[in-house]
Parts: C-alpha cells; sequence; structure tokens
C-alpha cells in the first residue's frame, strides 16, 4: 500500500512541476499588454483564492455583519460613499 501511494505521490509531483515549466515558458513568451494582462488575471485568481480563505477565518460574528450589510444594500438601504466619508471626519 505504501508502494502505490508513494507512486502517486511522484506522479503528481512530476505532473505539478511540468505545469510549472510550461506555465513558466508560456508566460515567459508573453510581450508588452499581453504581458501584463496575463500578470492581471494570475493576480486575481491568487487573490481570489486567498479572499475565500479569508472568509473561511473569519468568525461567526463577522460573517453575519457582513451578510446584514448585503441584506440592507438588497433592500435598497445602503449609502453612498460620498455620504458616508464626510461623516467619518477623516483627515
Amino acid at each position: 500500500m505504501i508502494g502505490i501511494l508513494y507512486f502517486y505521490l511522484i506522479i503528481f509531483l512530476i505532473l505539478s512541476n511540468e505545469i510549472k515549466i510550461e506555465l513558466f515558458s508560456k508566460v515567459d513568451s508573453l510581450k508588452g499588454k499581453s504581458l501584463k494582462e496575463a500578470y492581471g488575471v494570475l493576480l486575481n485568481y491568487i487573490n481570489s483564492n486567498q479572499e475565500i480563505n479569508d472568509w473561511d477565518n473569519m468568525n461567526m460574528g463577522e460573517q453575519e455583519a457582513i451578510k446584514f450589510g448585503l441584506t440592507q444594500l438588497n433592500n435598497g438601504e445602503g449609502q453612498s460613499h460620498d455620504n458616508v466619508i464626510p461623516s467619518l471626519n477623516i483627515k
């Protein structure tokens, strides 16, 4: 059984490395605007995964507060940025 698990681990590592090499090769061939767009897409993907993890790491109270705020927005009870900021007296 250990031998089979070891075999699958090795295959997984080889495939992971091949994917990284192929991805690097494709990114390395990009120039100018295409490179910037690919960079943005990759960062958005990475950051979107992080946001999911952030939600999972919030306590129940924080999650409920966000859900309550979204309910208020959906009910038309939201306030615009222009109305909120002046009331905070930010210097």
